[in-house]
């Protein structure tokens, strides 16, 4: 009986340190408190938010390659939104995307092009082609910026990839699925906030509904398929 106790003893210990070792993904309603605050004060007590987005092609708006639009891509879809709920704000959008880019190769200029903004919210997006590096190189890319980031006490957003019409998003294990995976479980181990719109998109495919009406080009976002990524962000807000 003494035996039988201590080994249930030690599965419940077992259990208490798995658990405190994985933190829950941010709340939604109140990972963003202090910035919410921010953002409702008037002048002369506000200060300039800054909003950073890093990543690839999509964050930088481009539609239809060679056409950039700027001001139907998420990052300033979600701008217009909180001007409309926070009217006294000044904030910033910040856009660190370059076209093409990995996150390998967004971790090495992440220092210099990306925490001299001093951002408010960090937010993530390089999924899409992290598929030229893998996985394994492609975690150590993300956890070393959102580390950097979180030594900074700077509350960071990661975003799950948009579509590629390549790729079928209802078959399970599909490629990108297995990057949303290593992203969702990043957001949990971290305890960072987790736009997933691959989740929207999935939602959308596995309904029948035809993934072109969203797209502007075959991995690329229309301002259709923007406003999905930027209803997503928009919960933290």
């Amino acid at each position: 009986m003494k035996h039988g106790y201590i080994l249930l003893l030690c599965f419940l210990l077992t259990l208490d340190a798995t658990a405190q070792a994985v933190k829950p993904v941010a709340d939604a309603d109140t990972y963003l408190d202090s910035v919410k605050a921010a953002l409702t004060k008037e002048w002369p007590h506000n200060r300039t938010i800054n909003l950073v987005f890093h990543g690839h092609s999509v964050p930088s708006g481009y539609f239809l390659t060679p056409d950039v639009r700027t001001l139907d891509s998420y990052p300033y879809l979600v701008l217009q939104e909180l001007k409309a709920k926070y009217p006294y704000a000044v904030i910033n959008v910040i856009v660190t995307a370059i076209g093409g880019e990995n996150s390998v190769q967004g971790a090495k200029r992440f220092l210099r092009d990306v925490l001299i903004h001093r951002p408010d919210v960090l937010f993530i997006d390089y999924a899409l082609n992290d598929r030229r590096v893998g996985l394994e190189k492609a975690r150590e890319a993300w956890e070393e910026m959102i580390r950097e980031a979180r030594q900074r006490n700077i509350p960071v957003v990661l975003l799950t990839p948009s579509p590629d019409l390549r790729v079928d998003l209802t078959e399970e294990g599909n490629e990108l699925e297995e990057f949303t995976r290593m992203i969702r479980e990043l957001a949990r181990v971290h305890g960072t906030g987790l736009a997933d719109s691959y989740a929207r998109f999935r939602g959308i495919a596995g309904a029948g509904q035809d993934l072109e009406e969203f797209m502007s080009q075959v991995n690329h976002p229309n301002r259709k398929g923007h406003e999905l990524i930027a209803a997503e962000i928009l919960r933290y807000f």
